[in-house]
């Protein structure tokens, strides 16, 4: 193993970074995705909460790896077949697309649960005040909807991050396709994916030390 260390472990360091940058912007995405969506979920209009429900319901519905498949192959295919463009996506681009869509049916849940959480008198209270319905939104029930949705945000992305290793199947190289090349490369299969195994580990323990430490400080602003 610690020969594993000395000779890949710079290599293994670069995917591991490359892993975290993938899933930063499908989480800065997803949020965007969300917050669409999760406001779309609270308006009063069955055709917005309609739009909510069928975007939630599918992506949800499609299997993370069948959803990369899609966009990286499906997407390109789609589009050169009706016209005469020669489109590509490369593999960061479709990692991005498919983590941000997977990431954001759940961070629209979070959302709608966040802004629901918020006592319905706010909404009405800003509105007597003479604010319009986005305003009212946007400088009283979000800012209040935030402080509860921080922690779940936190572990949406620790699950964005481990969902990383199935875009590996298209090549992306992050910390479990660049295993594999290890792998193949040394034959050393217990090591190689101990060390991955631990890499992760690491990460994921610290991001929920983090969102515990987050939530622990939440609850005595709420207190307080």
């Amino acid at each position: 193993m610690q020969q594993i260390i000395e000779t890949y472990g710079q290599m293994l360091l670069a995917a591991m970074g490359k892993t975290l940058t993938l899933a930063l912007c499908g989480l800065f995405f997803a949020c965007l995705i969300g917050l669409l969506f999760g406001i779309l979920s609270v308006l009063k209009n069955k055709v917005c909460n309609a739009i909510y429900r069928v975007f939630v319901d599918v992506i949800r519905g499609v299997p993370m790896i069948v959803l990369a498949f899609f966009v990286y192959f499906g997407v390109p295919y789609i589009i050169n077949k009706s016209s005469t463009t020669s489109f590509t996506l490369s593999a960061l681009q479709a990692g991005t697309v498919c983590l941000s869509l997977n990431c954001g049916a759940y961070m629209a849940e979070i959302i709608r649960a966040g802004i629901q959480s918020v006592d319905i008198g706010q909404m009405e209270a800003s509105r007597s005040l003479g604010m319009s319905y986005s305003q009212a939104m946007r400088k009283v029930v979000l800012p209040q909807a935030i402080r509860t949705m921080i922690p779940s945000i936190i572990n949406q992305f620790i699950i964005t991050l481990k969902d990383t290793s199935i875009l590996s199947v298209i090549g992306f190289p992050e910390l479990v396709n660049t295993s594999k090349n290890v792998v193949a490369n040394t034959g050393s299969v217990f090591e190689v994916w101990a060390v991955v195994a631990v890499m992760y580990l690491i990460v994921i323990t610290l991001l929920s030390y983090a969102a515990k430490m987050l939530e622990r400080r939440l609850n005595r602003g709420r207190k307080l």
